[in-house]
């Protein structure tokens, strides 16, 4: 009966959109709305349609950037120009059927960036120093040639190893067009094709939470859908921001707040930040020193035990080495977490509320009222963000948060959640196949610029290199495809910078990109790729609770200057290294899609024809079982549907993580452990460089900026404004007053911006939202509020992953 709905639903909103097409007034679909409209509105509306120009056309496209969502468009287009942008207008406004995904003002500003002053408009190669942003006009078949005489001098001096492909985020949610990971692009295909190259692992989002969170339930952790949260009695979220992060009909604030007006749960934020994901919603925000969640998590454990709380049945049949019953032979005597709570491990401590207090800055009286709290009221949708991970201990925070989960029981249940980011119900459509590489080596996706400076002496015990003990070669060819991590996304950008612009040590960087970002001006060959809005292409989404969609994005405009496509560019270079039959197998783009959908129809047999699905531009579908229940098939028999784990359960006590610590080479302050423990960590709380950089500094993700995508868009850079947040406490002792212009500085950069001072940011701390376009003088500072200026490029532990959050500094007022 669902399903037969649902097609019904589909083929009236196909007809709506029919109704729709010509008829728009002042940027609003009137006819979308018609049935509900007065009656003066409705005539307004008509007599409206009538003027309308019969040249309109209006094209479905989409957002694809890396906010976790995936938003449809709708291109209003005369004479071949974009004159506006709406967005999904199907469905109902209700997330129990296939609910309208409306873009946000980030994706609804995507006019803005196809005519931006800062549009790349033709290949380019470099004429000064990298960094300088000083290239000259070539052609297409010199840049082609470059770039393809280049690799082949590179592979047969050094091997394909020293080719590498940067993160990059840009164009994620896309299929042609995806950036990442790297092993699903065309870079990846084209590269494969001929003889491979250096891969990377993890992600400058989830790099210590996938990396700790495997070690507990084996591969990456999933989580139940945000909409699950109509069954869930509390909500607990640590560093968890989606009303700023994915605040689109696509993302979480649009199932997060239908459902808890359905359930009525409670909402706690737990985090250093007042977010726009309270803003009065939540029932409590709880500040909290950034870093120490684990130590609260210790303390919340020890009433939890304390107080005969956990759910010692769940512990004992799904968990390994809670207690002395499940702890491996492996382990030494008290190995166990409930002894390293109690203070009878190794470290002696019980971690109780006191111990914590000082510690995490939360009242020890309110933490034990939470303790009771999060164990009574079930089921509990406890989850975090990944900004508690991205520190310097963040692995051992992500595994920390997720023991809430598990103590009280709360895993594979409706209305509960694992401790990790909310998951969703998916398609199975079918994306471009990139073939096998053959170089079986890979780096952590952080130190690619170690493996520029020192890469024969990175090993895995000591850098994490996988596929082999240590690399052979250094980088030296970087592919840099809708990226802006060569420079503004990736950490201390000093360091970067100096490594950077000595071209004997990396000799050939492509960058491929819309805009002349900060990464840009670092290129040797720049080629100008074509925006979503100027190509045909089946966008996917991503985190969309109980509902999964693809979105048809045509071609709305003519490719703007001399812009290429990504596979018209990798198809091109296939033919000058020889492999152009292997690479294209003889399609164009066009027909590479329709040979996709065609394997996409046998696993989803719904989908419309190709034809119907263009003018349809989205098709939705519902989860069958209602909500997506993490490890729901292991709560109800673990024998028969074990978890990837070694022991096929919840490990808390981790016997890999343990022989890791044992033969691992760690810096001082680095710890790997079996448990989750807690450890300050490098630049956290408590570290003794706090007597010359006393504020701890936080990143956040900015809701005018997808990261950097759309940092450029001068009417979103208006209306939120960048600015570091600091408390009245700290900015009185430093005679700062709100929008002041202020000098934040550390021994690795300086960074000039203006002042926000607020109470929504605890004492001691201060924050800036990241993705700022990198803006140096002269003498290397910042006047753009570039978080990476000062952020450093130490890795994490275990995963090698970015502590972007773990930074020490100074602030004066300029």
């Amino acid at each position: 009966m669902k399903e037969k709905t649902s097609n019904a639903v589909l083929s009236a909103q196909v007809s709506r959109r029919k109704l729709v097409k010509t008829t728009a007034i002042g940027g609003l679909a009137a006819a979308s709305g018609a049935l509900t409209l007065p009656f003066s509105r409705m005539a307004f509306a008509q007599t409206a349609a009538d003027t309308v120009s019969t040249a309109e056309n209006v094209v479905w496209s989409a957002c694809t950037v890396n906010c976790g969502s995936r938003c449809p468009l709708r291109m209003h287009v005369v004479d071949g120009e974009i004159k506006y942008v709406e967005t999904d207008n199907t469905g109902i406004d209700d997330y129990e059927g296939l609910h309208q995904v409306r873009a946000c003002l980030r994706g609804r500003s995507m006019r803005r960036r196809v005519y931006n002053a800062d549009r790349l408009k033709y290949p380019m190669k470099r004429v000064g120093a990298r960094g300088e942003g000083k290239f000259e006009r070539i052609s297409w078949d010199e840049a082609f040639d470059t770039i393809a005489n280049s690799m082949k001098g590179i592979i047969k001096e050094h091997g394909n190893e020293a080719i590498y492909l940067n993160y990059g985020t840009g164009t994620l949610g896309g299929t042609m067009t995806r950036s990442w990971p790297p092993g699903s692009t065309l870079i990846a295909r084209l590269m494969n094709c001929c003889g491979g190259y250096l891969n990377h692992y993890g992600d400058y989002s989830t790099a210590q939470i996938a990396a700790g969170l495997n070690y507990t339930y084996g591969g990456w952790a999933d989580g139940n859908s945000p909409s699950d949260i109509e069954n869930s009695k509390l909500v607990v979220l640590f560093g968890n921001n989606p009303g700023e992060t994915r605040m689109s009909g696509g993302g979480v604030t649009y199932y997060l707040e239908q459902a808890r007006e359905k359930s009525n749960a409670r909402m706690i934020i737990i985090d250093p930040r007042y977010t726009d994901t309270g803003a009065g919603r939540e029932d409590e925000w709880i500040p909290i020193r950034p870093g120490t969640d684990t130590a609260l998590i210790s303390a919340l454990a020890w009433v939890m035990i304390a107080e005969n709380l956990v759910d010692q049945p769940f512990l004992d049949k799904y968990c390994v080495g809670y207690d002395e019953k499940t702890l491996p032979k492996t382990a030494p005597a008290n190995g166990h977490y409930k002894a390293y709570i109690l203070g009878e491990g190794a470290d002696g401590v019980a971690k109780t509320p006191q111990w914590a207090a000082k510690i995490t800055g939360i009242p020890a009286e309110r933490i034990v009222q939470l303790a009771r709290e999060i164990a009574t009221a079930k089921p509990a949708f406890i989850s975090q963000g990944w900004g508690p991970q991205r520190h310097s201990n963040g692995e051992l925070v992500s595994r920390a948060i997720a023991m809430l989960s598990i103590l009280t029981g709360n895993v594979g249940v409706n209305g509960g959640n694992s401790g990790a980011r909310e998951g969703s119900y998916s398609l199975p459509f079918v994306r471009m196949p990139t073939l096998e590489n053959p170089v079986q080596t890979s780096i952590s996706m952080f130190l690619w610029t170690d493996a520029i400076e020192r890469g024969p002496e990175m090993t895995a015990t000591r850098d994490g290199v996988r596929g082999k003990d240590k690399l052979d070669v250094p980088i030296k060819m970087v592919w840099n495809y809708a990226s802006n991590c060569l420079i503004n996304q990736h950490s201390e950008i000093n360091r970067t910078h100096d490594i950077l612009q000595d071209d004997k040590k990396c000799e050939m960087i492509v960058v491929i990109d819309n805009h002349m970002t900060s990464s840009a001006k670092y290129a040797d060959i720049l080629l100008p790729d074509c925006t979503a809005s100027e190509q045909m292409d089946f966008c996917l989404d991503a985190s969309c609770g109980n509902m999964a969609y693809v979105i048809f994005a045509g071609q709305a405009i003519k490719p703007r200057f001399e812009c290429k496509t990504i596979y018209e560019m990798t198809s091109e270079i296939a033919k000058r290294m020889g492999v152009e039959q292997q690479f294209t197998e003889g399609r164009n783009q066009e027909e590479w899609m329709r040979h996709l959908y065609k394997q996409s129809q046998e696993a989803i047999p719904e989908l419309p024809s190709f034809e119907e699905f263009s003018k349809q531009g989205i098709f939705k579908k519902r989860d069958p079982e209602g909500h997506h229940v993490a490890y729901k098939a292991f709560r109800e028999d673990p024998a028969a549907n074990p978890l990837t784990t070694p022991s096929g359960k919840i490990e808390i006590y981790s016997e890999q993580l343990a022989e890791i610590a044992a033969t691992w080479q760690l810096n001082e302050g680095d710890v790997i452990d079996p448990l989750p423990v807690y450890s300050a960590g490098f630049e956290n709380y408590g570290d003794p460089l706090a007597e010359k950089w006393p504020l701890q500094m936080t990143g956040f993700h900015y809701k005018a900026r997808t990261h950097s995508t759309y940092g450029n868009v001068e009417v979103l850079k208006a209306a939120c404004r960048q600015e570091m947040w600091i408390n009245p406490i700290d900015a009185q002792q430093r005679g700062i007053k709100n929008g002041d212009m202020i000098r934040i500085f550390n021994g690795r950069g300086e960074v000039h911006i203006n002042a926000k001072v607020t109470p929504r940011i605890i004492p001691g701390v201060v924050a800036m939202g990241e993705g700022a376009w990198y803006s140096p003088d002269a003498n290397k500072v910042d006047h753009a509020g570039c978080i990476n200026v000062l952020t450093t490029q130490r890795p994490s532990p275990l995963a090698k992953g970015n502590p972007s959050h773990s930074n020490l500094v100074q602030v004066e007022k300029a």
